[in-house]
């Protein structure tokens, strides 16, 4: 798709790029007379100058294509760049902003999933990330990216699809779990772990150094981070369905992992009782 993107131009909207695709030009290397009947001449010679000092100076780089176009249509450049893609998702201990800390972190990149612990490895996830050209977040530009500068001092400078706001534009909504239960993506044994419990399995570790409460953890924010792969392909095929590559662009939804953690069913069962007495 990022070869089909001509909204990158000034001046060209999504309106004159369908234009563009209807009238059989539907790649970079296709642009040359004769041009859409419907264009102008100055667009047809600002989109013919454009290309030629793209085609110049690309370096190839996720970074030199994502700042040609908008946030919101970072999620092209997705099948060009999937081998330097990384999903990630954080676990915290539920304080606010200052007082936050970083419990656990999950980083798949379709391949290989990656968990790191407080106490134990957590420092290497900035080392780890650097393999990486741009990162998958749900609400990561609010809250994963900003805590983990704060917490490890790091800065992250990948191009950043946040799905969050790509799922919203096509009409999903609801949080990661509610967005995922939308596209038929089920969770098993954790359906109904949310985020607080999450806070509550790393106390049960720390408290009691319960191993099968990190590995519960583990499961469910390995969870969150693989999730996130099918849910970019899903938003990918739905953004192109409308265009003339919806068959040729199209990706098949990719194979779950085999997870290397499981949730342990009595501590979810431990967890369940005391929400419930809880909030009796």
């Amino acid at each position: 798709m990022l070869f089909n993107t001509f909204i990158h131009i000034p001046g060209i909207g999504e309106k004159t790029e369908k234009q563009i695709w209807h009238s059989g030009i539907h790649t970079w290397d296709q642009w040359h007379p004769p041009f859409p009947a419907n264009l102008p001449q100055a667009k047809i010679k600002l989109i013919t100058y454009h290309l030629e000092h793209y085609l110049e100076q690309q370096d190839g780089s996720a970074w030199f294509y994502a700042k040609l176009l908008q946030s919101s249509h970072h999620w092209r450049l997705f099948p060009h760049f999937r081998d330097r893609t990384a999903y990630l998702d954080i676990e915290t201990n539920g304080m606010g902003f200052g007082q936050c800390e970083i419990t656990t972190i999950a980083l798949y990149d379709g391949h290989t999933i990656r968990t790191y612990v407080q106490g134990r490895n957590l420092e290497q996830f900035t080392r780890d990330i650097d393999d990486y050209e741009i990162i998958v977040t749900y609400n990561g530009k609010n809250f994963d990216v900003p805590v983990i500068e704060s917490c490890l001092h790091a800065r992250l400078k990948h191009v950043h699809i946040d799905l969050r706001y790509i799922l919203a534009r096509l009409g999903y909504r609801g949080g990661l779990k509610g967005c995922e239960r939308q596209l038929g993506i089920n969770r098993m044994e954790l359906d109904g772990v949310d985020g607080y419990w999450a806070v509550l399995l790393w106390r049960e570790f720390a408290c009691s150094g319960n191993d099968r409460a990190l590995q519960t953890l583990l499961a469910y924010n390995i969870a969150d981070a693989v999730n996130l792969e099918p849910l970019l392909v899903h938003a990918y095929n739905l953004n192109i369905a409308s265009t003339p590559f919806a068959l040729s662009n199209y990706i098949p939804l990719p194979e779950s992992p085999a997870p290397p953690f499981y949730p342990d069913k009595e501590i979810i069962m431990k967890i369940k009782e005391m929400l419930h007495y809880h909030y009796k």
